[in-house]
């Protein structure tokens, strides 16, 4: 439940079209739903402004059932991340309404229709990296954010970065996904006002040590300001950039 959906709840009470059951019903599963090995955070929307993302890997298909039995008759944005085209398929038996997206691994229900708000530019160094940011991408755009991509504009071919600085400027934040040397969030940062969100991958070969060369990298960028998430962490630089790019802290995201 989001905070405008929670208003409008209020006000119909008052109004005496939603009778005292129906509410008392609605505000019973706050602030969190107790469903046995499960305990579904109902409250997340109104606290921080994106309902809680569901991660699927290790998830039996009893959770999984539980969890969108619960989430049927609730409005609002769902996202389930990491989910395998099996599991997809078998919670779309029960949530009809819900898509998926096999590059970013993640099934999700959009919300109600807000407009979208605040510019977040998703880059990626290579194509390798576009899962993780198709990842980020998707959190960001079920957040209301109004998301566009530029792919493949690693340091190696730094002039397919350069020709876009236009685009790169527009931005009001920008998530930059980056395996290998982890290069690429340093120097777009050098290059832009933004606020940049660092994704470091686990794309490389040996010594880049599944992502953690990168990850250092990013860590100690000379470029202040860079924020850094986990490896291959997606929905933690999709969510983080789309709080910056709408500057709606406070407010739903």
């Amino acid at each position: 439940m989001n905070k405008e959906t929670l208003l409008r709840h209020l006000r119909e009470y008052r109004e005496g079209s939603l009778p005292e059951s129906r509410l008392l019903s609605l505000l019973g599963s706050l602030p969190y739903e107790d469903l046995g090995e499960v305990k579904l955070d109902t409250h997340r929307e109104l606290r921080r402004g994106f309902p809680e993302i569901i991660y699927c890997p290790g998830k039996s298909s009893a959770q999984l059932r539980v969890i969108a039995e619960a989430l049927k008759n609730r409005s609002g944005a769902v996202l389930f991340s990491r989910i395998s085209p099996s599991q997809a398929a078998f919670l779309r038996e029960i949530l009809e309404d819900l898509e998926y997206s096999e590059i970013a691994r993640g099934a999700y229900r959009k919300g109600e229709a807000r407009g979208k708000k605040g510019n977040l530019l998703v880059v990626t160094a290579g194509s390798s990296d576009v899962p993780v940011a198709e990842e980020a991408a998707l959190t960001a755009s079920l957040m209301d954010c109004d998301v566009t991509r530029l792919y493949d504009v690693g340091v190696a071919g730094i002039h397919r970065l350069l020709d876009n600085l236009p685009l790169l400027r527009e931005a009001r934040a920008l998530v930059v996904v980056a395996g290998m040397d982890g290069a690429l969030p340093s120097v777009v940062s050098g290059l832009v006002t933004a606020p940049v969100v660092a994704v470091p991958t686990s794309t490389g070969y040996g010594a880049s040590f599944g992502g953690l060369s990168a990850l250092l990298a990013m860590l100690n960028a000379c470029s202040p300001g860079i924020t850094v998430v986990n490896i291959d962490n997606g929905v933690g630089g999709g969510y983080a950039g789309a709080l910056i790019a709408r500057g709606s802290f406070g407010e739903r995201a």
